[in-house]
């Protein structure tokens, strides 16, 4: 258990821990706002675009097998990027890093529900959900400690370090497992999910720069979702598919992907959005920064390892599932009226809202996936838990980065119309340029970091607006998904359920 929960926190890891070193980045290396979202975004629109494939080699070839080699990977890409000062390297680097990340992530999972007699699998799976959801807060509190003391390059370098460390444990104490009939390799659905994810992406992250009507970004809609209806049409045609569509006709398996989306949709936008608030608008250091969220990661740890699991057994996962949604938009609610000059109180009573609302949610939710699947297709079970929250957090920081770069452009607007061009390019283009040049623009400098902070605020508040909004819709919708739900059983199924069976529970 110890060291699938070790490598499950790197991989979860990884994402916080480069979004609190974005503003220090963006300074190092000159990064615009978009090209800070690909440095997030490049890393998990591979990510989640190749856990579904990743998932079905890990039940033919080998769990363990294909974690070591995504340790592997991982830690060479972090290595090759702790070396580079130039971005597109480091964007390329991070996508590598997610390829590792695809081939870990679907094992860690699987082993466990595969491993764990029946009687301990539920604690084991609020473990796992707990540290998929609170886990980031590590990475956080690493990369803050390394940005107050040492460079940006550490935070890269400790990640490598960290990939060594899991690949060693790996090959020492997990256990080997496999799906003795797996079905053969499916290249095309692969490709088309992962074409597909991409390609919807890329429009929603260069809209706001390129614009709306730009051809490139019409065009990664279009592809994008003609690329995800050929997948779906593919998979129904298949005899043996690498996600068979109608598995969603199955309320448990429907509602706990969907819970799960939306869920890392608006958490994943918020902490791309929320560290550079507390960094660039609040002037916390790194370190500060990092510590402001431990409560949350706490919260979300304890409520989704001890309380969520309790509750659902007397109340039924679903409900459990959908009041979590439900008390997670209320802290969207409460971070939506943040301003400029936000006392740390406020900041905290939208975090611990939200952590409670994730905790009581992730736990039912993953288990409602796991246990819709046998034993013998704990891989693909594993990689849609992971490929929704990863699918799910991509689009939010995509989605809800937009509106945040969107807001600041808008707002930013008129200030910017007195500067010379050049730098008025600049500062629309980034907030961390604006707060770092502030000394040199001379008596222009203070008004215009103000403009800047309150224009970086207009759009924080559109986005988590719009992340309340995804939130509560969420809880209504897996509520009617599941509406006949009963409390979830202690012992999942060795077998699949009949469709009947599974609304039941």
């Amino acid at each position: 258990m110890l060291s699938m929960v070790f490598a499950l926190a790197l991989v979860v890891s990884a994402v916080a821990s480069l979004n609190l070193a974005l503003p220090v980045i963006a300074r190092a290396t000159g990064a615009n706002q978009t090209q800070q979202q690909w440095l997030v975004d490049g890393y998990a629109v591979v990510f989640a675009g190749l856990l579904l494939p990743a998932g079905a080699l890990g039940d033919r070839f080998g769990r363990r097998r294909l974690l070591m080699l995504g340790m592997l990977v991982f830690g060479l890409a972090y290595g090759l990027a702790s070396l580079s000062t130039d971005t597109g390297v480091l964007i390329a680097c991070r996508a590598i890093a997610g390829v590792g990340a695809a081939l870990t992530m679907p094992a860690t999972l699987s082993i466990i529900t595969t491993t764990f007699p029946p009687e301990e699998r539920s604690r084991a799976v609020g473990t796992w959900a707990g540290v998929a959801g609170g886990g980031a807060v590590i990475g956080l509190l690493l990369s803050g400690t390394l940005l107050e003391f040492a460079s940006w390059r550490w935070v890269f370098a400790a990640n490598a370090i960290w990939a060594a460390i899991a690949l060693v444990m790996a090959a020492r104490w997990a256990p080997e497992s496999r799906d003795a009939h797996a079905p053969a390799v499916d290249p095309v659905g692969g490709l088309l999910s992962a074409g597909g994810l991409s390609a919807a992406v890329y429009a929603m992250i260069e809209g706001p720069h390129r614009g709306w009507s730009d051809g490139l970004v019409v065009g990664g809609f279009l592809v994008g979702a003609a690329a995800l209806v050929g997948f779906v049409l593919w998979e129904l045609s298949r005899e043996e598919p690498l996600l068979d569509p109608r598995l969603f006709r199955r309320a448990g398996f429907a509602s706990g992907s969907l819970s799960i989306t939306l869920q890392f949709l608006a958490f994943f936008g918020f902490v791309f959005i929320g560290l550079q608030y507390l960094q660039l608008v609040l002037d916390y250091s790194p370190l500060r920064a990092a510590l402001a969220f431990v409560p949350m990661g706490m919260t979300i740890g304890a409520m989704s390892r001890q309380v969520a699991p309790r509750l659902a057994r007397r109340l039924g996962g679903a409900r459990v599932n959908s009041a979590g949604l439900a008390l997670a938009a209320t802290g969207f609610c409460v971070l939506a009226g943040l301003g400029a000059s936000s006392t740390y109180w406020h900041v905290l009573a939208g975090l611990l809202t939200l952590g409670a609302g994730m905790g009581l949610a992730t736990a039912p939710a993953t288990s409602a996936i796991v246990t819709s699947l046998p034993d013998s297709k704990q891989g693909v079970a594993s990689a849609v838990n992971d490929a929704a929250r990863e699918v799910g957090g991509a689009i939010g920081i995509a989605v809800l980065g937009s509106l945040l770069t969107s807001g600041y452009h808008d707002g930013l607007r008129p200030a910017a119309a007195a500067l010379p061009p050049e730098v008025a390019e600049r500062a629309r283009e980034s907030l961390a340029f604006v707060v770092h040049a502030a000394d040199q623009l001379g008596p222009r400098g203070g008004e215009l970091v103000t403009a800047a902070r309150s224009a970086f605020v207009d759009g924080l508040q559109s986005a988590m607006w719009v992340a309340a909004a995804i939130m509560a819709a969420g809880a209504v919708a897996t509520a009617v998904l599941h509406r006949h739900d009963a409390p979830l059983a202690d012992e999942p199924d060795t077998e699949p359920r009949s469709s009947a069976a599974l609304v039941r529970s």
